[in-house]
């Protein structure tokens, strides 16, 4: 697919659970996602969805098969199963892809105490076995695993992300 022309940048609906794809000014697509279990803060250790303008600071797993288990960014090899969700319910599975945010706002979601780079906060896959849809996260932004591999493919690194203050 590759990356899309013009000015891309994505809006992400805490409220709606939506994610929207732009270019230039209109939707290319509209993505179902899961956001914070927690609500919305940008407090290290929070285990909320930061707030604010954001940008892609890295994408990671180009080509990782579906189902890839990353372990601190890494992918070695194993892939998820329902299985290993029975044995690990607890678990909080990152796959497919990582996009990895950054803030962009110094002293609200950038430097210190609520660096959001630092809270380690990606848009990543999520087991089908998971609710997507609904609040649910530690903090990142889940999506599901075909829809991460097709948002990863259309957006480059240094694309703007706006988390709403909803």
């Amino acid at each position: 697919m590759g990356d899309i022309p013009g000015l891309v940048s994505v809006t992400i609906s805490p409220r709606l659970q939506q994610m929207y794809l732009f270019q230039d000014h209109d939707v290319l697509r509209v993505y179902k996602i899961s956001t914070a279990k927690n609500g919305l803060g940008e407090e290290k250790n929070s285990y909320k969805t930061p707030r604010g303008a954001h940008v892609i600071r890295a994408k990671i797993g180009a080509t990782a098969p579906i189902n890839a288990i990353f372990r601190q960014r890494r992918f070695k090899g194993d892939i998820y199963t329902p299985e290993l969700n029975e044995q690990n319910p607890h678990s909080d599975w990152i796959l497919t892809r990582i996009l990895w945010l950054s803030g962009m706002e110094p002293g609200f979601n950038r430097l210190g105490n609520v660096d959001t780079m630092q809270r380690y906060v990606y848009i990543h896959g999520s087991p089908n076995e998971r609710p997507i849809g609904i609040p649910t996260s530690r903090g990142c932004v889940r999506m599901l695993n075909e829809d991460i591999i097709e948002f990863f493919d259309l957006v480059p690194v240094g694309t703007r992300v706006y988390i709403e203050h909803d």
